[in-house]
């Protein structure tokens, strides 16, 4: 009976994945960004800094006012970019993802694995403040959301299905992270 009622939160879950990338418009993702050395550039957001990790307390109507509608809509209304389109899903070039809201660091290259679920997938946060998570019951099931840990911004959701040594899989969306090369 358990693994019934799995099928069928699984089918319901591809169904909502299907109308959501049915239903989500193809606006290109418009942020302004520029690496200089090791710092990205966001011109219009004064919150973004890959340097300063205090701790945020912005209003959705701020936000609205200086992320891209696509950045917001995923960031502050925890929507979902479609699986196999974001564009950190399938890379593994070294370096650093910082948060695509303000800035803050949440993962080293070394920590991303090839989950082949559709989104970019790391095993371990750059530090235990990075991400902070939260109980998410929607869609029929029990989740953990993930979230920045500086400025509460939706990155995607936690699993314990990972590799070792920790067994997580953080799921996150692309267009959720900026990303700094080592090379840069």
């Amino acid at each position: 009976m358990k693994t019934r009622t799995q099928f069928f939160r699984l089918c319901f879950l591809i169904l909502v994945f299907i109308f959501q990338a049915c239903g989500q418009s193809s606006k290109k993702n418009n942020t302004q960004t520029s690496t200089m050395g090791n710092k990205i550039n966001k011109p219009g957001n004064p919150y973004y800094s890959n340097t300063d990790s205090t701790k945020l307390n912005v209003t959705d109507a701020e936000w609205k006012k200086v992320l891209p509608e696509d950045v917001y809509a995923v960031m502050r209304e925890a929507d979902t970019e479609r699986p196999f389109t974001g564009k950190y899903w399938n890379t593994d070039e070294k370096g650093t993802y910082y948060c695509a809201s303000c800035g803050n660091k949440l993962f080293r290259s070394g920590t991303k694995f090839a989950s082949n679920c559709g989104w970019p997938s790391f095993f371990e946060q750059d530090n235990k403040k990075s991400v902070v998570y939260k109980n998410d019951n929607s869609l029929g099931m029990e989740r953990i959301e993930a979230l920045c840990g500086r400025c509460n911004g939706h990155l995607g959701h936690l699993f314990d299905d990972g590799p070792p040594p920790t067994g997580k899989r953080y799921c996150m969306n692309s267009i959720a992270m900026d990303f700094i090369p080592d090379n840069k």
